[in-house]
C-alpha cells in the first residue's frame, strides 16, 4: 500500500457520509436547509468519488484493477481490508446516483417529517458503502448493522399505524438475520481460523474433514442471513410489506439494500467456493439456482395479485432479487456478466416507480379506485366522451410517460434498459462457454421464469395504468415541484444511458465479472499488499 492520494480513495465513500451524519447529529432540527446542504455536499462528494474509483478500477493505476486500502496500517489478513474492484466501484456510483435522486426528492416534504431523517441517511448510505467495499467477514456484519439500524429509524420516520406495525416485523425480522449473520461469522473462523475473505479462499481447500463440516455449517447459516436480506423465497415474505408502508425515499433506498445481500452472496460464493476451493468447490450453487428460480414464482403471482402500487413494487423487487439470485447459482461468468447489468438497470427502474407512486397516487381518489376495481371485476364498459381538441396537461403527460417507461424497464420490454439485459442473460443462457456443452434444463427453466415474469409484470403494470389514468374517469392535473419531478426524470435518463452505452457498459461489466472469476487475484492483492513504512528513526532504527 502506498500513501497516495488514489489509495486513500478507497476510504472516501465510507468516511465522507459518517463525518457528515456526525456534523448533522447536534444541528437543531429546524434548521432543514442547513442539513440538507450538508447532505447535498456529501452526496456530491460520493458522486465524484464513485467516478474517481471507475476510472481508477479500470485503468492502470492498481494491479488487475484491484485496490487495496489496509486500514489502521496492518497487514492482512490481520487488520482491516478495503478493497475497491470494477464490481465495487459500479455499485458504489449506483448509491450515489440513488442517494443523490432520493435526497432531492425528500426535499420539499419527508426531510422535514421527522428530527434525524438527514443523520440517519447519511449513516445509511455509510452502510451501504462499507459493505460494498469490506473484504472481512466481521467487518461486514459491522457495517450490515450500522446500515440496519440506521434503515429502522428511516422506516419509522413519519410513521403511521400502518408504519409502525411493517418496522416492527422488519425489525424483528433483521435482528434474527443478524443473529444468524453472527453465528455464521463464530462457526466460520472456528473451522478456518481467519475472517478475511482473501485469506478465507485461500485456506479453504487445505481445510479438513471436520473442519469443512464445520465450515459448511457456518456458511449456510451465514447464507441464510444474507437470503432474508435478498427477501429469497420463502423467507423474504416481509419485503413486500415493508416496501408499501415505507415513505417514498425510504423505499427507493430498501431496493438498493435489498441488492446489497445478493452482492455479498455473489462476491463471496465465487470467491471462496471457486473451482480451487478442493471438496468445498460449488458449494451452495444449486441451492442459490433453485431458490433464485422460486422466488421469481413466487414476486411474479405476487405482482398479479397486488391491489396496491406498494405491494406491486414490492414484489417486482423480490422478482429481480429472484432473478440474480438464480444468475449467482447458474455460474457461468457470461451469466453474471449480464446479471450485474440486470441488477444496476432494475434498481434504477423499480426507485424510479417508488417515487413516482406518490406523485400518481395524488390523481386518484379512494373511490376512484374502487370504481375503477368493480367496472373491472362487472365488465362494466366505459365510453368516454371523444377527446378531440383536448390536450393533455404537462403533469399527465410526465407521469404517464414515466411509467410507460418504468413498466417497460420492469418488464423488460424494447427499447430501454430492461430489454438489454433480459437479451443479453437469454444470449449469455444460449450460448454455453464450455466447449460442445448443451443447455441443461436448468437453463431452460430459467428463461421460461424469465419470459413469464415479465409477461406478469406487464400485465400487472397494465392493469395499475388502465385503473389510474383511464378507468378512474375525469382527472386533474396534480401539482408536482421540480424537486419531485427532477429525481424520476434523472433515474429514467440512467435508464436511457444505460442503454445507449449498453456496448462499453457490458464491456466494463464484462471484465469485472471476469476478475471475480479469478480468486487468485483477490488473494494475491490482499494478502500481499505491503503497510506504510513509518518514519525512520535517528540512526536507521
Amino acid at each position: 500500500m502506498s500513501s497516495a492520494w488514489h489509495q486513500h480513495l478507497i476510504i472516501a465513500p465510507i468516511l465522507i457520509p459518517l463525518l457528515c451524519g456526525a456534523l448533522q447529529v447536534p444541528i437543531n432540527h429546524s434548521r432543514h436547509r442547513l442539513k440538507f446542504l450538508l447532505s447535498a455536499l456529501s452526496v456530491l462528494g460520493l458522486l465524484v468519488t464513485g467516478v474517481l474509483l471507475t476510472a481508477l478500477t479500470d485503468g492502470a493505476y492498481w494491479n488487475n484493477g484491484i485496490g487495496v486500502y489496509l486500514a489502521g496500517n496492518w497487514a492482512a489478513p490481520f487488520g482491516i481490508a478495503l478493497l475497491a474492484d470494477r464490481l465495487a466501484a459500479a455499485m458504489l456510483l449506483l448509491t450515489a446516483v440513488l442517494a443523490a435522486c432520493t435526497l432531492l426528492y425528500s426535499l420539499p416534504r419527508w426531510g422535514r417529517v421527522g428530527v434525524h431523517f438527514h443523520p440517519l441517511f447519511q449513516f445509511l448510505i455509510m452502510g451501504i458503502n462499507g459493505a460494498f467495499l469490506t473484504h472481512d467477514l466481521f467487518n461486514l456484519f459491522v457495517f450490515f448493522e450500522v446500515m440496519l439500524a440506521a434503515s429502522y429509524g428511516l422506516l419509522l420516520h413519519g410513521y403511521n399505524a400502518a408504519r409502525l406495525q411493517a418496522a416492527m416485523q422488519y425489525i424483528a425480522i433483521n435482528l434474527v438475520a443478524s443473529l444468524l449473520f453472527l453465528i455464521g461469522v463464530a462457526l466460520i473462523y472456528a473451522s478456518t481460523g481467519t475472517l478475511n475473505m482473501a485469506d478465507l479462499a485461500a485456506r479453504i481447500s487445505a481445510t479438513g474433514e471436520t473442519d469443512m463440516v464445520l465450515l459448511k455449517m457456518g456458511v449456510a447459516v451465514l447464507a441464510i442471513a444474507f437470503l432474508i436480506k435478498s427477501a429469497m423465497w420463502p423467507i423474504g415474505f416481509w419485503l413486500p410489506t415493508t416496501y408499501a408502508a415505507a415513505s417514498p425515499p425510504v423505499a427507493a433506498m430498501l431496493v438498493l439494500m435489498t441488492k446489497v445481500g445478493a452482492y455479498v452472496i455473489l462476491r463471496l460464493w465465487l470467491l471462496v467456493f471457486s473451482d480451487h476451493a478442493g471438496a468445498a468447490a460449488g458449494y451452495g450453487f444449486d441451492a442459490l439456482l433453485w431458490g433464485g428460480m422460486a422466488t421469481i414464482v413466487f414476486g411474479a403471482a405476487g405482482m398479479l395479485a397486488s391491489e396496491t402500487s406498494g405491494r406491486l413494487a414490492g414484489y417486482g423487487a423480490v422478482v429481480s432479487s429472484g432473478t440474480l439470485l438464480a444468475v449467482i447459482g447458474y455460474g457461468q461468468p457470461s451469466l453474471v456478466t449480464a446479471g450485474i447489468y440486470y441488477l444496476l438497470g432494475s434498481t434504477l427502474a423499480m426507485a424510479a416507480f417508488i417515487l413516482l407512486i406518490e406523485l400518481i397516487e395524488r390523481i386518484r381518489s379512494p373511490g376512484a379506485a374502487l370504481l375503477a376495481v368493480t367496472m373491472e371485476a362487472f365488465a362494466i364498459e366505459d365510453a368516454p366522451d371523444p377527446p378531440v381538441g383536448v390536450g393533455i396537461p404537462a403533469a399527465l403527460a410526465f407521469l404517464g410517460l414515466s411509467f410507460t417507461a418504468c413498466a417497460l424497464i420492469i418488464a423488460g420490454l424494447p427499447p430501454l434498459s430492461g430489454f438489454v439485459a433480459k437479451f443479453s442473460l437469454f444470449h449469455a443462457l444460449l450460448n454455453p462457454e464450455a466447449p460442445g456443452a448443451s443447455i441443461p434444463a436448468s437453463g431452460w427453466t430459467l428463461m421460461i421464469l424469465i419470459v413469464l415474469s415479465g409477461l406478469a409484470a406487464i400485465i400487472a403494470m397494465m392493469r395499475f395504468g388502465v385503473r389510474t389514468f383511464w378507468a378512474a374517469g375525469k382527472v386533474l392535473p396534480p401539482p408536482l415541484r421540480l424537486t419531485e419531478v427532477a429525481p424520476v426524470s434523472l433515474l429514467l435518463a440512467a435508464c436511457v444511458v444505460m442503454t445507449v452505452q449498453a456496448g462499453p457498459i457490458l464491456d466494463y461489466l464484462g471484465r469485472a465479472s471476469g476478475d471475480l472469476h479469478q480468486p487468485g487475484l483477490y488473494i494475491r492483492s490482499v494478502l500481499s499488499a505491503p503497510v506504510v513504512p513509518g518514519p525512520m528513526r535517528e540512526g536507521g532504527r
